[in-house]
């Protein structure tokens, strides 16, 4: 089967980098002659970081994906005599137009409040609405939908996909309300990814691993986005973290992995990318001898793989936190989107997510505290009820084969 992926990278997001990078490894295992082409919102950093002998990445970066994909998709679908054109001329609709199915991993997508993604959103599915490509919507937190664009929007294009996997009982209560016929309950594929002996070589490769020796390490990923909506609210982020750091290394006398689960190596951008904030958190805790930063950008398994390593976890990146909760480490969650609370929600840990808007540093402290005292009974219920979790997202891969095998 040929499989079209959109919405996901391996550079940038390490959360898109595990969908992605799970839908490889779980669809190749059950589908011995997959092909994979990633259409990449970073291509030259993709292709540079492709280590799969089965994908090719290819260029759907946000400007050529709006303009010359959709425009060129359009012309192929009016004008059947130019068709042999079209695909020689972009590789892109070729890729498409040859692909069994359309993967579509937006992380989240057709969501109130963020009208300015919402193009973003439609430009990635319609090229293939107009090749007549089928499109499986892979796990993903949506709606509401009661913004009047965001709503049209929605009702337009939601029920041209083949299949749409909600990661969530929130986004699938938002879908039902929606009357869609062509929803299955999910959870997110990331829980799948297999970290190998060489992704753990990698990861071990890049720290000195002495610093997890005492088993009390607590990682702390921040994120760009919060720090974007705290500015807003004339508020120092850059200075609560590296306030709840101390106190982490202070107050409780432990180490702190201080993790950029969004990097880009290679540019001082800020989107998709926290190696600047960390870097200015770092520069601004007390004790810099109990923190551990890599300033580097590390793949998602080599994160996860020293995520796992963490004993309790305060996470603000969605996919840190799954990374914690695959690995079994109790995890505090500031967020900024029902899509934290609904994963948490499968474990039944819903009561640890914080809303970063409502959450205060003397309340994320009185949250932590709690948390590491009660880790050990949080670290068994997560154990419990991750069997089942990731059984829930192995299913999107029997929708996606069903939809593939038309």
């Amino acid at each position: 089967m040929r499989y079209a992926i959109i919405g996901s990278a391996l550079a940038g997001n390490k959360g898109a980098a595990a969908m992605l990078e799970s839908a490889v490894q779980q669809l190749g295992e059950r589908d011995p002659e997959a092909r994979f082409v990633l259409l990449s919102m970073y291509p030259r950093s993709d292709a540079e970081q492709n280590t799969y002998p089965a994908m090719t990445v290819l260029d759907a970066s946000p400007l050529r994906l709006g303009v010359l994909l959709n425009s060129a998709a359009l012309l192929h679908r009016l004008l059947p005599p130019l068709r042999g054109t079209i695909q020689n001329a972009v590789p892109e609709i070729k890729a498409l137009a040859n692909a069994d199915v359309l993967l579509d991993q937006g992380g989240i997508t057709f969501v109130d409040g963020r009208g300015k993604f919402l193009i973003y959103n439609v430009a990635s599915i319609l090229p293939a609405i107009f090749l007549k490509t089928p499109v499986v919507k892979c796990a993903q937190a949506m709606g509401p939908f009661r913004e009047p664009a965001n709503r049209w929007a929605a009702r337009t294009f939601l029920p041209k996909m083949a299949a749409i996997v909600s990661r969530g009982a929130k986004t699938h209560e938002h879908l039902e309300e929606m009357h869609l016929q062509n929803v299955t309950a999910g959870a997110d594929l990331a829980f799948t990814l297999d970290v190998t002996p060489e992704d753990a070589a990698a990861a071990e490769a890049a720290v000195d691993m002495s610093f997890f020796a005492g088993g009390d390490v607590v990682g702390v990923s921040p994120s760009a986005v919060l720090r974007k909506a705290a500015d807003a609210r004339g508020e120092d982020y850059v200075g609560e973290v590296a306030r709840l750091v101390d106190h982490i290394t202070g107050t409780l006398g432990r180490p702190v992995f201080l993790v950029a689960h969004s990097a880009r190596g290679n540019t001082d951008k800020t989107h998709n990318n926290d190696l600047p904030l960390c870097r200015e958190i770092q520069a601004r805790v007390a004790d810099k001898d109990k923190v551990l930063f890599v300033d580097a950008e590390l793949g998602s398994q080599a994160l996860r793989h020293l995520i796992g390593r963490c004993d309790v976890f305060v996470a603000s990146r969605f996919h840190a936190m799954v990374s914690s909760l695959a690995t079994g480490v109790p995890t505090l969650v500031i967020g900024w989107s029902h899509k934290y609370r609904e994963v948490l929600d499968m474990f039944g840990l819903a009561d640890w997510a914080l809303g970063h808007d409502a959450a205060t540093e003397e309340g994320v402290r009185e949250r932590l505290g709690s948390l590491v005292e009660q880790r050990e009974a949080v670290r068994a219920q997560i154990a419990e009820r991750f069997p089942a979790v990731k059984a829930k997202a192995l299913e999107q891969v029997d929708v996606i084969l069903r939809v593939a095998r038309g």
